[in-house]
């Protein structure tokens, strides 16, 4: 009996190792983004993504939890305006600062998660024009410490996030070509 429960010991143990050998071998860095054609100039969609009060209209994970709070400081929109939230456990907490604000061709936000994982990333927001439409661009990268690599080995993070980038383009569009 004794023999039997040590050789599964092992067995975990070897899986186990195996596991976090092969997250080492992970990217030290991540990159996820999403591209949409958008019927309108990037003067017409630059504004929604600005100004994050105008989030609540678009982006997939304001309605994930009907409760979650919000605030807003620093400038309305464009550099230096911040947006914090605090929510349940599909949304967690975390804040927001856009810290470049090129007018309808980029915006560049420093993203910082509290929970339910820590996490310092970039978001991007590229607007390009092509012909009558923009195509958007929406990037979250940023470092991949080791428990996000251990993650990755059970998740694959540009499909996971990718969907909501996707979702949140798809709305936007929606909401820019009326």
């Amino acid at each position: 009996m004794l023999k039997a429960i040590a050789i599964i010991a092992i067995v975990i143990a070897v899986g186990i190792a195996g596991i976090l050998v092969f997250a080492l071998t992970k990217p030290d860095t991540f990159r996820v983004e999403r591209s949409l054609a958008v019927k309108a100039p990037a003067a017409a969609i630059y504004p929604q993504v600005a100004d994050f009060r105008f989030w609540t209209g678009w982006s997939p994970y304001e309605n994930r939890d009907p409760a979650m709070k919000r605030s807003y400081g620093g400038t309305a929109s464009g550099k230096g305006a911040t947006y914090a939230w605090d929510g349940n456990n599909n949304v967690g907490a975390g804040h927001m600062e856009i810290l470049e604000a090129n007018a309808s061709s980029q915006l560049r936000i420093k993203l910082d998660f509290e929970r339910p994982f820590e996490g310092h990333n970039t978001a991007e927001f590229t607007f390009v024009p092509q012909g009558d439409a923009t195509l958007v661009t929406w990037a979250m990268y940023g470092p991949a410490p080791f428990m996000s690599k251990v993650m990755q080995v059970f998740v694959n993070m540009d499909t996971m996030i990718g969907k909501d980038f996707e979702a949140g383009l798809v709305s936007l569009k929606k909401l820019t070509e009326k």
